[in-house]
Order: structure tokens, then C-alpha cells, then sequence
């Protein structure tokens, strides 16, 4: 009997393994293949938002402080209307015209210095006829260029909060320093670039300032953009140009023979030359055609005459890019202006 029960229970316990057996195979290919089991839902993650920090304002750059340039104020025209700034504030916005913020820091300061100094020769010296309302205007051919606060911003754009600090330093660390012959500020001239030597006022302007001779400057093509350019006009068009302005002028024969009697300055520049046997300034000539300078050749082609300038601007005082080309070997701005102005002397 026990035998007997042994053996069932045997029997009983492989069907139950054999049934096991039997729902895993026709159900696990199933679970296999199936889709996954859901997932419960989860909180979505917000991307972090990061505010860019506030554009500086032009107060929170300029340090304050109690300096001799903010205690002089200055009547400005602009667009009609008289603004009146401190000299400081002026200072900023006439630099940031005038010179590239790239430029090093001891040529700015040097830019500084010339339009402080120009601004008290125009207030102290030799006031304007134009606006006798106003010190200075922002009209360069008249006083000097001069750009506010939001045309910076719109000219420099992200590099605002880099250059105006840099502007500003210069401004701040020449704080009243002018330049003076004997005891009057100077009226202190800049172009952009010269040709290995800037001119005298005399042969440009007519007028003897003892300050503005010509010197030696130090920038090359390898410094300056565009050092040497190219102006090509066609034949006819030069003809009419210059009856323009000279209708006695005659041109007859070959065109090598319609432009002789070539006189130049001591620094290289033209100073005057016969065109159709009328004498003419390289001033003018310069004005007629767009030149870049007066320190220019020429060459006739077959229905063309092209001139090449170097240099850029009347080449008389401080050359710009002779001041920054002095700068980068290490010169300090005090030096590069008693390079260009001479026998001056810089006080506070």
C-alpha cells in the first residue's frame, strides 16, 4: 500500500512539473515579444534659464571722482542744439570718434591729450565764427567728430562693455594735461597715417604754426590699411574735371606733356604742379579727385591717368597710426607727442 502511494505521489509530482513545463513554453515567447511593461510618468525637467547680466551703463563705467576735467563744462552743438557736458565727458566722446578703440592704450592717451588741448585753444585762443553760441561742434570739418553714448553702443555692440572702459582710462589718466607753446594751449593737428614723415602747416595751410613742422613717423603699409591706394580716371573725365575749376587750361598733344613742373615738399608730398600749363596746388588737385593724401605719383595710360597715394589726411601734427605704431614698440604718450609737436611742453 505505501509502495503504491509512493509511486502516485511520483506520478503526481512529475504531471505538476510537466504542466510547469508546458505554460512556460507557450507563454514566455509572449513575454519575450511583448511590449514593455509601462513606465510610470514622470515630472518633466525645465531647462535652466540664465539672464545674461545687465549692458553696463555708461555711468557705472566712468568712475567717479573728483577731477579737473569734470570741473570744466562745455557749450556743444549738436544737430542745432547746444549741449552743455563736462570737459571729461566731452573728452570720451570725441576720443571714440577720433581714434579706433583698438588702438593701444598710450596712443589714446595721446588723443586725449590733442582733444583737450584743441578744446581749450578753440575756448581760450582761436574761438569758432561758425557757432560763437558754442565751444566746439561735433562737425569735424569744423571742430572735431564726437559720438554719444548710444551710437557707441550701436558701433561697438557686444564689445561696449571692452572699448568705452578703455576710452575712458585714457581719458582719466591724462586728466588736464595740454600741451602748450610758451604759455598758449596749441592747436594741436592729427591725420591718420603719413608716408615716412608728416608736413608743415606752412605748405598746406598757408599758416606758420612753429609747433607743426615736419618730423619723421614710423608707420609702414605693414601697419596701416590700405597705406598705398590706387584712384584711376578716365582721360576725358580728368579734362573735365580740371576745366572745371581752370577753364584756361589747354590740352593739346600727348597727355604725358599735359602734366609737368612737378614740385614736392620736404616730406615727399606734392606741392604744386602745372596741368595744362596752369599752376595747381596738390591740395587742390587732391580735393578734385578724391586722393587719400597729397603725397602722390601718377601714370598715364591709353585713355587713363591713375594716381597712387600713401598715407591718409593733410599729413600736418600727430599721425594717428604713427602714434599707435610708437605705442606697440613701448613708447609712452607723452613721448609720441613731443615726437610730433615741436618744441612743446605737456603740463597739468
Amino acid at each position: 500500500m505505501e509502495k503504491q502511494d509512493g509511486k502516485q505521489m511520483i506520478t503526481r509530482k512529475f504531471l505538476i512539473g510537466l504542466f510547469i513545463i508546458l505554460i512556460l513554453v507557450i507563454t514566455l515567447p509572449a513575454l519575450m515579444s511583448g511590449p514593455s511593461p509601462p513606465i510610470p510618468d514622470m515630472p518633466a525637467t525645465q531647462p535652466t534659464v540664465v539672464e545674461p547680466p545687465p549692458p553696463a551703463s555708461f555711468e557705472d563705467i566712468v568712475p567717479p571722482g573728483d577731477r579737473a576735467d569734470g570741473a570744466v563744462l562745455l557749450r556743444v552743438l549738436i544737430d542745432g542744439e547746444i549741449v552743455v557736458f563736462t570737459l571729461e565727458r566731452y573728452l570720451i566722446g570725441v576720443v571714440s570718434a577720433e581714434m579706433p578703440a583698438h588702438f593701444e592704450l598710450e596712443a589714446l592717451k595721446a588723443q586725449a591729450v590733442v582733444a583737450r588741448t584743441n578744446a581749450l585753444y578753440t575756448i581760450h585762443v582761436m574761438p569758432k565764427e561758425n557757432h560763437p553760441e558754442a565751444d566746439a561742434c561735433t562737425d569735424h570739418t569744423c571742430c572735431t567728430g564726437f559720438r554719444s553714448d548710444n551710437q557707441l553702443r550701436d558701433l561697438w555692440g557686444d564689445e561696449y562693455d571692452y572699448f568705452l572702459p578703455k576710452i575712458v582710462t585714457a581719458v582719466i589718466e591724462t586728466d588736464s594735461e595740454v600741451i602748450l607753446y610758451g604759455d598758449e594751449p596749441i592747436f594741436a593737428a592729427f591725420h591718420s597715417s603719413s608716408a615716412g614723415r608728416t608736413e608743415s602747416s606752412t605748405n598746406i595751410w598757408a599758416v606758420d604754426f612753429p609747433y607743426l613742422v615736419s618730423v619723421a613717423s614710423p608707420e609702414t603699409a605693414v601697419h596701416v590699411p590700405d597705406f598705398v591706394s590706387t584712384v584711376t580716371i578716365p582721360i576725358h573725365t580728368f579734362i573735365e574735371t580740371i576745366l572745371d575749376v581752370h577753364p584756361d587750361a589747354i590740352f593739346d598733344g600727348s597727355p604725358e606733356w599735359w602734366i609737368v613742373d612737378t614740385e614736392q615738399t620736404e616730406s615727399g608730398r606734392v606741392y604744386q604742379l602745372t596741368i595744362g600749363g596752369i599752376p595747381v596746388k596738390g591740395t587742390e588737385l587732391r580735393s578734385m579727385f578724391g586722393l587719400r593724401s597729397t603725397f602722390f605719383f601718377f601714370e598715364w595710360f591709353d585713355s587713363e591717368i591713375q594716381f597712387t597715394t600713401t598715407g591718409f589726411g593733410h599729413g600736418i601734427g600727430m599721425s594717428q597710426f604713427g602714434a599707435n605704431t610708437m605705442a606697440i614698440a613701448g613708447v609712452n604718450h607723452r613721448e609720441i607727442l613731443h615726437a610730433y609737436y615741436t618744441g612743446i611742453s605737456i603740463t597739468r
